[in-house]
């Protein structure tokens, strides 16, 4: 068998099995969530999220809801030499990041089951 030959049914092959793949995995929701600050986030948006009194007051403060910090929490970023990951229970994030043409920043307080944003401000 020739060369060409051997590049054509190689190349074929190939082919078939890029479309095989994009017709299996293009409808799903996959997500390459590798990196830590993204698994942070990945693990605090799944979870039921509370708010504390000085959160929720910021909140309304600058008029910024529960989709925002949905938004914030998929685009954010993790300052991981602002957090304390050391701790046992509850390990303690600052994310920060824009919504609205505003630079928020958050400390949430990550539990097993639960999420609290413990202090909301905007970054001027």
């Amino acid at each position: 068998m020739k060369l060409a030959q051997r590049l054509f049914y190689y190349l074929g092959g190939f082919a078939i099995g890029l479309i095989l793949l994009f017709f299996f995995l293009g409808g799903k929701k996959a997500s390459c969530d590798y990196g830590p600050s993204a698994r942070v986030l990945k693990n605090i948006r799944i979870k039921k999220k509370t708010f504390s009194e000085q959160a929720s007051d910021n909140m309304l403060k600058y008029q910024i809801d529960t989709v925002d910090i949905a938004l914030l929490l998929t685009n954010g970023d993790v300052s991981f030499s602002k957090s304390n990951t050391k701790l046992d229970s509850c390990k303690i994030y600052f994310i920060e990041g824009s919504v609205k043409e505003k630079n928020i920043s958050m400390l949430i307080e990550n539990c097993d089951s639960i999420a609290r944003v413990n202090v909301l401000d905007i970054i001027q």
